[in-house]
């Protein structure tokens, strides 16, 4: 009788063990986008292909994930090593904050890090006067940075994301603006950082900066990006994540449970598409003849887009005196267009 009761024990725990098992590989290979934010957007970085979205294109507050578009413009105008005298206007700013005080000084570097990891509104304004000389004229350069990425579903007001009414982005016009951002190795190596140490001028101690972004912590290959929150807004973060060669850009706005559905997003979304070549580098494209004269055409860069199983590409090639171009198309929508170049 023990036999048999040891048997039919050791049969339960493997039959449970291989129902757990189908579940897990059901759940990894068919998981579905899901989310309680009042608007997201799940979108791989490289080809900027959109691969969950729900009311992403509609403005609304996005509080301290602008720090992702100040921190791109001051990269885009200024010098990482630049010196900065905190002027009094930069101090005492409400919200999040390093606590900077007036006639310190510290570098651009060390400012975008109180900014991304710390979400300091005083580190925004300084940063913003220093590259602008005003916070209005930075607000300009920032618009001009959506306006140069062809974005119309945005506004911005000040560097911080403290509510204005007349500041506002979709979460598409966000993912964008990340994934532009996320193209700067300065702007990876920045908030892919869990903590980072600053000057403290005046102290015999630093300013220690932990990056309030706990996805980096607590989810497989999480590399990025913002948190944000304010009463109007509610709570807003801009995720990111690389896994087998495709990074993921994930937005949420207004979403309680904010890291938790980021990360359950991404899982989706690597469970469900893979990053595939299209066209590798240098493809020798076709050849067009001149006067007896050979010239060959290639790709001069790898084409990636991110598919889900079934899923496949059409590459048409157009080569004639006029026009040398490689058109990739899914669905009969173009998804991307590069120019041939000869082969010299």
């Amino acid at each position: 009788m023990k036999n048999i009761s040891y048997k039919l024990i050791i049969l339960f725990v493997c039959m449970v063990f291989l129902c757990l098992a189908s579940y897990s590989l059901a759940f990894a290979y068919g998981q579905d986008f899901k989310t309680t934010a009042q608007s997201a957007i799940v979108m791989e970085r490289s080809s900027k292909r959109v691969l969950y979205s729900k009311n992403c294109n509609v403005g609304l507050p996005i509080a301290s994930t602008t720090k992702i578009v100040t921190a791109l413009t001051v990269l885009n105008n200024s010098n990482l090593d630049d010196i900065v005298e905190i002027p009094a206007e930069a101090c005492g700013i409400e919200g999040s904050s390093i606590y900077l005080r007036a006639g310190e000084h510290l570098t651009v570097r060390e400012l975008l890090y109180g900014l991304m990891l710390r979400s300091g509104n005083d580190a925004a304004v300084a940063l913003a006067l220093h590259t602008a000389g005003s916070v209005e004229k930075f607000a300009d350069m920032m618009n001009e940075t959506a306006t140069n990425l062809k974005l119309n579903n945005c506004h911005f007001a000040n560097p911080h994301g403290l509510h204005d009414d007349n500041h506002y982005c979709s979460a598409n016009d966000l993912a964008i603006l990340t994934c532009e951002a996320l193209n700067n190795s300065d702007f990876c190596e920045i908030v892919a950082c869990k903590s980072y140490r600053i000057s403290n001028e005046g102290y015999d101690y630093d300013r220690v900066l932990v990056n309030k972004n706990k996805l980096l912590t607590n989810c497989d290959g999480a590399d990025g990006v913002k948190t944000g929150y304010t009463k109007k807004a509610g709570r807003c973060f801009v995720g990111s994540a690389t896994r087998k060669g495709m990074q993921v850009v994930v937005v949420v706005l207004n979403c309680g449970p904010m890291f938790e559905e980021t990360a359950d997003m991404l899982d989706a979304a690597y469970a469900n598409y893979n990053l595939k070549t299209v066209v590798p580098q240098n493809k020798v494209c076709g050849m067009l003849e001149h006067k007896g004269v050979e010239t060959y055409y290639v790709c001069p860069e790898r084409i990636q887009y991110p598919l889900k199983d079934g899923e496949d590409v059409n590459v048409e090639i157009e080569l004639n005196k006029d026009i040398q171009r490689l058109i990739v198309s899914l669905d009969g929508k173009v998804v991307c267009e590069k120019q041939l170049v000869p082969v010299v």
